[in-house]
């Protein structure tokens, strides 16, 4: 199995948006924010979610080399959240920022969903076709049996038929 290419130092928008989504997915997916989250209010939750995503956001779009204004302008946000996100002084900022130091270091973040689907061997799609002719034919074969039963089904009712009517006579 493949995994997936995650682009540390972005090029484009497609680029920003997987980093961003995998920075954001292995924050999450950590042990120690799913048990920050736990013990938060649920209330809270959300807000935790969201400053999450714009820290996510915002370090994707810093190494794709995008100004603090663009990236609080794309974002939506302030410059101040922004830079607060991106210099670590917020909580999300600094976990998100401990994510993208680990796919530095060559860590799985998401060990769950790099992986991609295997694509079935000529082998086994050779067996698969072998093994659908084989139902057809089957499934055929017994259609064919089903015919002849009703066929004969049908004979014995118009028999059945003929002597009812000949005893009524």
């Amino acid at each position: 199995m493949s995994e997936i290419e995650v682009p540390l130092k972005p090029i484009g928008r497609e680029d920003i948006q997987k980093l961003e989504a995998v920075l954001l997915l292995g924050t999450v997916s950590r042990q120690d924010v799913i048990e920050k989250m736990r013990c938060a209010d649920p209330k809270d939750r959300i807000t935790w979610i969201d400053s999450l995503a714009v820290a996510a956001g915002a370090l994707a779009r810093e190494k794709a080399g995008m100004t603090v204004t663009k990236i609080a302008d794309e974002l939506g946000r302030g410059e101040q959240t922004i830079r607060s996100h991106l210099t670590g002084k917020t909580e999300a900022g600094r976990l998100v920022r401990e994510t993208y130091e680990m796919l530095l270091r060559g860590e799985k973040v998401l060990p769950f969903l790099v992986k991609e689907a295997e694509a079935p061997s000529k082998e086994e799609v050779d067996k698969l076709k072998q093994e659908l002719e084989k139902e057809r034919r089957e499934k055929s074969e017994l259609q064919e049996k089903l015919n002849k039963l009703q066929e004969k089904i049908d004979n014995a009712s118009k028999a059945l038929e003929a002597v009812i009517n000949q005893l009524k006579t």
